[in-house]
């Protein structure tokens, strides 16, 4: 009896593990994290990959949750179309701005709020590829941007940029006094003679 009941198990998962393995996992890329000036609008990118072509049962789900980690809400949904959300804190402020022929599901956020800060997810499905990886976007809100090393950085450069032209300026105009003062003591010299 133990001998069928084995035998029975390996041929049920000689049937499955197939089917296991066309559904392969849908891979999702995001940011980790995004800082965003308040009242400004955000991108927030999400891409994947699918062993399977884009199907027409592909869906993208957009969740965000508080940092106070207060109720989880719908941002966005997408399947064949978009659907923005029809209440809370997302309505009217959140466009599509994905293409699923290019694997992109992204998302921007318009007219940032403080209370807009959290983490929002990216979830998506794309038949038989059901299972897989979900994105995640830490989305910081902040009053004013703050001045980072890739600030300074351009600074550096276009004042480096600018010192430059001077210093070509001045030595071409100096060169050109010389030269024309040279002239004039040629002049006086072939005068006198």
């Amino acid at each position: 009896m133990c001998g069928r009941t084995w035998v029975g198990a390996v041929l049920v998962l000689g049937v499955q593990l197939p089917a296991l393995w066309l559904a392969a996992a849908v891979e999702v890329y995001t940011s980790r994290e995004v800082v965003a000036v308040n009242g400004t609008n955000q991108r927030l990118k999400c891409t994947f990959s699918s062993s399977s072509p884009v199907s027409q049962q592909l869906s993208v789900t957009w969740n965000f949750q508080p940092e106070d980690l207060s109720s989880h809400e719908t941002v966005f949904y997408y399947l064949e179309k978009p659907y923005p959300p029809p209440s809370g804190r997302f309505k009217e402020r959140v466009t599509w701005d994905g293409d699923v022929g290019h694997k992109d599901v992204s998302i921007v956020i318009w007219n940032l709020q403080p209370t807009d800060n959290g983490t929002f997810t990216c979830q998506v499905t794309n038949w038989p590829d059901v299972y897989g990886t979900i994105g995640e976007v830490r989305l910081r809100v902040v009053q004013k941007v703050n001045f980072s090393e890739i600030h300074f950085l351009a600074v550096a450069i276009g004042s480096a940029s600018v010192l430059m032209i001077i210093v070509v300026t001045v030595v071409i105009i100096c060169r050109q006094r010389r030269k024309k003062a040279q002239e004039r003591r040629i002049e006086v010299a072939d005068t006198e003679v």
